[in-house]
Formats: C-alpha cells, structure tokens, sequence
C-alpha cells in the first residue's frame, strides 16, 4: 500500500489516505520516496493563493528509489538505463515528446503537459505528487539518476529550482567575466548566485529586501550585496563604479515582484540581457517603454520551468558543488510525513528557505 497526505483544498487539513499500488505501463515506475522540499508554489496553493484542482497529492521536489519499472523499462535523461534500486530526482512536468511545442525544444509546454504535484489523486494512478511514500512516474518523464556525492537535501530541490536556474543559466548566455545582477536571493537567487560564480562571472551582485536572505547571498558567490529596502541608489551605484557606468551585462530576476521586474530592465547595460524567471502569476504590471528597450538593443527572455538536459545539468552542478556552496544548510527544518501540515504552517510563518518532509 501507498501512504499519501491529501490536500483537499485551502482551509481544510491534510487527509492521511492509502492507496493500492498502480499497475505500471510502458515507459513507467514507481518510486519510494524518501524526501520531499516545499517549494513556494505549493504554499501558495496550501493556504489557497494558487488554485489547483482537488483532492491532489502536493509536492514536486522530491528524491527517492526506483522500486518498480513498468514493461520495456526505463532510460535516464543521459540515455542511461534506469534499474531498481537506483535514486533518482524526475521533472516536475512530463510531456508526450511529440507535439508542436516538444519537437520546438519546449517540452516544459507540451499539449498534453502534466505536472506532479498538481494531478488529481485517482484510485487507478495513485499519488502523483512528492507527499507520499511512493510516486507513480508517468510514461513522459524525464528522469536523472543522483550520484551519492549529493544528499536528498539537495537533490530534491533539483526538481524545480535547481533544473529552472540551469534554464535561466542557459537562455542568459556566457557569463564569463562578466558582471551579473540578482534580483531575489531565494532558493532560485542563491543557486542563480552560484552557479554565476559556477560558470565563471567577474562579480555578482544580489539584491534584496531581505537582510537575512542576503548573508547568505554572500556564502553562495555573491560578490556584493544591496539591500534594496534601504537604498535602490546603492545599487545603481555599485552597478556604476564595476561597469564604468554601463550596468549588469546580464540581470536575472527571481522574484516577480514588478518593481524588481522594472528595475532590472533599468540596470542591464546596453547590448545586456534580462533573464525573467519569478513572474509566474499575474501580480500586477509593469510601464515599459519600447523605444528603450529598442535603443538599448536588449534581450528580454522569459524562463519558466526547463526542458529534461536542464535537469540534468542541476544534479551535475550539484554533483562538482556540494563541498562549494552551502545548500544543505538551506533546509532548516525536517518534518514526518503524518506531520507535514506543520511543515506548510513552519515554512509559512517562519520563511526559512526551504523545509523537508521525510516520507519514508
């Protein structure tokens, strides 16, 4: 049997449920989870600012054991063939690999796309979500095996906000020598600071509101800071005296706060590229001029989840930095699965980076 928490929808407690175990199909398996992050979406669903359709089983950032293969077996992102026992982290959406938008390099927005963690629970398919002791991956799903050098602590985060920086990463371009802007130094802003540093840039500046968000900036490659609830001056400044005036040769915003969108169309120098990733639900609007953006010839680029090298490009990073940065220090909390409700009120209240929920 499967042990899952339902979430039947804002307002109400999470429903401990059991489930029969799915017949697996071609191209499927079954995972024993063993640790699922909460990500912001899913609080934002919990306490009834994001809806999804109910009952579902929450959580996309989830690391477990490949306990069962469907008929054919599996292979991994890298061609790699999937056995039991291996671990493994998988996409957060799954797609049919033949559609428009999956034969044009967007498989992220597939006509056919399912996402874990936002699937109605059905008695034949199971939990298709991260709080659970097992999950039912779907034929579609890109999967990475994770090698023992990184902890589930980091793996799980892969899953969304790891794979999502490496898309951002790679839609920003080279970034070598380069001065780079942050704009959010959340989960998505310290990984976008590493891997920044990762991938060689001359300076990162991370700005915030939050004091505490940004001392950690410092240990993930930041190479300044500006907390921007004091002064947005001293960023315009900071951003002058290393670019003789031109501003950020590439600006990655993570928060989707408009102000911040604003402010990073305002910061890329000429010629420089804004990589938008935390817009992700309309929370209002933005005055942008054309000629601006014309005249200062930039590069706009949206980034919303990844396609499957994304993925695997995360758990590599994570793979060549777990000693480098401190990710493992960003889950401050671990919580049961039969005591995951607490975890959504700890993470709600507190604003830790992230928490865990051990299910298994």
């Amino acid at each position: 049997m499967i042990s899952a928490m339902v979430f039947d929808g804002p307002d109400r407690p999470l429903r401990s449920s059991t489930f029969s175990r799915p017949v697996l199909g071609s191209g499927a398996a079954l995972v024993r989870n063993h640790l699922c992050t909460l990500c912001g979406s899913d609080l934002h669903t919990f306490f009834g600012r994001r809806r999804e359709p109910v009952p579902t089983v929450l959580g996309h950032e989830a690391v477990g054991v490949i306990e069962e293969l469907g008929p054919g077996g599996l292979v991994d992102v890298d061609g790699a063939r999937v056995e039991i026992g291996d671990r493994v982290v998988w996409a957060v959406a799954g797609s049919c690999g033949t559609c428009f938008f999956c034969t044009h390099d967007l498989p992220q927005k597939c006509e056919s796309l399912f996402k874990y963690g936002h699937q109605v629970v059905t008695p034949d398919r199971g939990p298709l979500g991260g709080l659970a002791t097992h999950c039912h991956l779907l034929p579609g799903t890109a999967v990475v095996k994770v090698p023992d050098a990184v902890p589930d602590e980091l793996a799980a985060p892969a899953a969304c906000a790891t794979a999502t920086v490496a898309a951002a990463m790679r839609a920003g371009g080279d970034v070598r020598d380069g001065v780079v802007l942050v704009l959010g130094a959340g989960l998505l802003g310290l990984t976008t600071c590493a891997m920044a540093r990762a991938n060689g840039a001359g300076e990162v500046v991370a700005a915030d509101t939050d004091s505490r968000r940004l001392e950690l900036a410092s240990q993930f490659g930041a190479t300044r800071t500006v907390l921007l609830s004091l002064d947005r001056e001293e960023l315009v400044d900071r951003l002058a005296s290393l670019t003789a005036g031109r501003g950020a040769d590439v600006v990655f915003e993570m928060t989707g706060a408009p102000p911040a969108v604003e402010l990073g169309l305002a910061r890329a120098r000429v010629g420089g590229t804004v990589v938008l990733v935390g817009s992700v639900s309309p929370v209002g609007s933005i005055e942008v001029h054309p000629d601006q953006i014309v005249r200062r010839c930039l590069r706009i680029v949206g980034v919303h989840n990844y396609a499957p090298p994304d993925l695997s490009a995360a758990v590599r990073f994570l793979a060549a930095n777990a000693s480098r940065f401190p990710f493992a220090d960003l889950v401050t909390r671990r919580f049961s699965l039969a005591d995951a409700e607490a975890g959504f009120h700890f993470a709600e209240t507190e604003r830790p980076v992230r928490v865990a929920v051990v299910t298994n």
